[in-house]
């Protein structure tokens, strides 16, 4: 993607990220996994499986994210979204922001103006990531995306109370601009063990403490339900006791990031189910890599996640 500005890859070779998708898959993965998988002519889609439910008919508002995809062209993976619905697509670019409208969808979040290891836990950093938030925001909010995800940076021996404060002073100054435009910028908890080494906000409890010192309705939580199985689990219990600021969900399975099926050790019919029962009116976007053919894995993800 020309303005990648999404997660950098992992110090382990093997382990799938957005910007190493392409790469680690190899030539004859990728054919089958990211750009067979959905039709490349404009405007078309695949029919829905035999049997399984569209997202329109369950509770939850359901997405997927578009560097999972990444060589399938915008409009093909957004007239498929639409058919099994979608209500949009995740995280991205300037240049595709308007893509989805064609086809009845929103960007459901934006790429970020940031880069995970360079983020907001330093004030070194603050100047120029207050600066460019505040040229992205008013033209996320004019093109109708109303939510970018942000980093809090990589720990490089800060302490979490140090990385906690410096977050809070950076993205405070940022959110008037935020509040004016009614955009909220999520922060991602993202796992340290496999895929980010040194990321500072790998807990969910640390961010908690980075959006309670914010105290902005501009600012809320990625929850990346992978991502926080790997770090620390209880994942429930964890949702339940963050949701009020949590305001977007991701998906995956649990090891390796791939498919959400019974090979994998999430139970995602049940986290699905639980937090549609708590109300949530937010997104929950599907940001698995496809071991097999993309759209029947995505189609499935949604009839799971259907309740």
């Amino acid at each position: 993607m020309k303005h990648d500005h999404t997660h950098e890859p992992p110090h382990d070779a093997t382990t799938m990220t957005r910007r190493n998708a392409i790469s680690t898959l190899g030539v004859t993965a990728v054919a089958g996994a990211l750009n067979g998988v959905l039709p490349s002519v404009a405007g078309a889609s695949l029919p829905l499986s035999e049997g399984l439910p569209s997202a329109a008919a369950g509770r939850l508002r359901q997405s997927v994210a578009r560097w999972c995809f990444s060589r399938t062209k915008i409009d093909a993976l957004c007239a498929t979204a639409k058919e099994i619905g979608l209500v949009g697509v995740d995280l991205l670019g300037p240049e595709e922001w308007d893509v989805p409208k064609q086809f009845g969808l929103v960007c459901t979040m934006g790429n970020s103006f940031g880069t995970i290891p360079v983020g907001f836990n330093r004030p070194a950093n603050h100047d120029k990531l207050v600066a460019d938030g505040e040229a992205y925001i008013p033209k996320a909010a004019a093109a109708g995306v109303s939510k970018i995800v942000v980093f809090s940076g990589n720990r490089a021996g800060m302490s979490d109370g140090e990385g906690i404060a410096n977050c809070i002073a950076g993205l405070k100054r940022l959110m008037p601009t935020a509040e004016k435009h009614g955009v909220v910028l999520c922060m991602e908890m993202l796992n340290s063990k496999v895929d980010h080494k040194d990321y500072h906000a790998d807990h969910t409890a640390w961010a908690v403490e980075v959006a309670k010192g914010v105290n902005s309705p501009s600012f809320r939580l990625l929850y990346d339900i992978y991502h926080m199985q790997v770090m620390e689990g209880d994942v429930l219990a964890t949702i339940k006791a963050s949701l009020p600021y949590i305001a977007h969900f991701h998906t995956a399975g649990v090891p390796g990031r791939n498919e959400i099926d019974t090979a994998q050790e999430l139970n995602y019919r049940g986290i699905a189910q639980y937090i549609a029962d708590t109300g949530y009116t937010g997104v929950f976007a599907h940001e698995f890599i496809p071991k097999r053919d993309g759209v029947t894995s995505l189609k499935e993800a949604v009839a799971v996640c259907t309740v």
